[in-house]
């Protein structure tokens, strides 16, 4: 209905025979529909309970059908289980039917046969190969060495013979009592070259010696090598303190007397035994260490050495150390022992090895007693290095030679 003042259209009203008018007709069709609609609930209600009996049967059909896919995914599991149980067995029987073989086959074997198994016997194999080679290895160092003796004498006639001098590299390494006859430089040189073909020869051989060599470069570049004690507890690791293997020229640390050549001024100084430089490991192993004490660490190694391929080295000549290790190189037990391989070597040292340091220190040093004061672990350049030999410098015509005084043995 829309006003005609202003054209809106505005809430329609009814009169009450038109409410309910329209009322009547509203409940005659709501009334058409309920009876249409019941009918249809009614006829819905007929069919589904004529299919209830079937659907219920499909149903029970799917939930059967699903226990049975269960059920046969169990069975397939069991079945996988039961296989790999059944393969294990099958193989415990197999090795315990392969044990029960070999114990009555070892028990079939004679009782002196027993320990000698097949790996014993392919490890012997092996060993003795390992020492075919080891031998062959130390043949090549000692000719790319070419350590040799020269100038030795055979006895012919009921003469003696004389020894000659052991060079290595061409280098005469003299016995401690002969260092002094030759200068810090060869001395320097020759122990280098020593100290070398020592350390390739326990390389080759798989031996660990009682003192450890290490090098500093604080001379141009060049290492200079230094010996102290490794790890142990006999009586040598007590010496841990570094001791060097080289001399020097410094005139500061060679000691005056009246008949040394040092107080003149046409002669070269010779050689201190007491070198004044340090290792670059630092303060720790003092300003001043021993070389003598060092020397007698290195006589000590290759005595070790030659004791563990069967060459026992005695006190007397543990000083030739280029002939010692010669020996070790013509060993009939070249290779055999070792620290690294089977059969193994004890640490070192073991107690079959029955020369002590402190005898080898006393035979290197002029002075055995003074020697054996010197406290393990402090440089023997504090104890009075340079005085422990009382000794006399007389001159010859091919240098200079060392004339002992106190009458005590050592190795010159």
């Amino acid at each position: 209905m829309e006003c005609k003042n202003c054209e809106l259209r505005q809430r329609q009203y009814y009169c009450a025979n038109c409410l309910r008018n329209h009322l009547r007709d509203f409940r005659s069709k709501t009334h058409h529909f309920s009876s249409g609609r019941n009918e249809h609930v009614a006829r819905a209600s007929r069919a589904f309970k004529s299919i209830e009996s079937g659907r219920l049967l499909r149903a029970e059909i799917a939930r059967v059908d699903n226990n049975l896919d269960q059920l046969a995914d169990g069975l397939a599991k069991v079945r996988r289980d039961c296989e790999s149980k059944r393969d294990r067995l099958r193989t415990l029987r197999e090795t315990l039917a392969q044990r029960r073989r070999t114990l009555n086959a070892a028990r079939l074997l004679p009782p002196q046969s027993q320990t000698l198994t097949k790996e014993s016997q392919e490890l012997a194999v092996l060993s003795q190969t390992i020492s075919r080679a080891r031998s062959g290895l130390v043949q090549e160092l000692v000719e790319v060495f070419h350590v040799v003796e020269v100038g030795g004498r055979p006895a012919v006639g009921g003469r003696p013979g004389a020894r000659g001098e052991w060079t290595v590299g061409g280098l005469v390494l003299p016995v401690p009592g002969d260092v002094r006859r030759y200068p810090p430089d060869h001395i320097n040189a020759v122990i280098t070259h020593t100290i070398h073909f020592l350390g390739l020869l326990t390389f080759y051989l798989g031996i660990k010696l009682p003192f450890e060599v290490s090098w500093s470069c604080r001379r141009f570049g060049v290492g200079m090598p230094w010996i102290g004690a490794g790890r142990g507890s006999e009586s040598w690791a007590k010496w841990t303190a570094k001791h060097p293997l080289h001399l020097t020229s410094n005139p500061s640390s060679t000691p005056s007397s009246p008949s040394s050549p040092s107080s003149s001024p046409s002669r070269t100084p010779l050689a201190s035994l007491a070198d004044s430089e340090t290792p670059e490991q630092g303060p720790a192993h003092g300003q001043n260490q021993s070389f003598t004490t060092g020397l007698a660490m290195l006589l000590y190694n290759v005595c070790y050495l030659a004791h563990s391929q069967g060459v026992e080295i005695p006190l007397s000549q543990a000083g030739d150390a280029l002939s010692n290790l010669w020996a070790v190189c013509c060993s009939g037990e070249l290779g055999r022992r070792s620290h690294s391989t089977t059969p193994l070597l004890l640490p070192p040292t073991p107690p079959s090895f029955t020369l002590d340091f402190a005898q080898v220190l006393q035979a290197t040093a002029a002075s055995p007693a003074r020697a054996a004061r010197i406290r393990p672990g402090r440089s023997a350049h504090d104890a009075g290095i340079s005085r422990l030999r009382s000794e006399r410098i007389v001159e010859e015509e091919d240098g200079w030679d060392v004339v002992e005084l106190g009458g005590e043995e050592g190795f010159g």
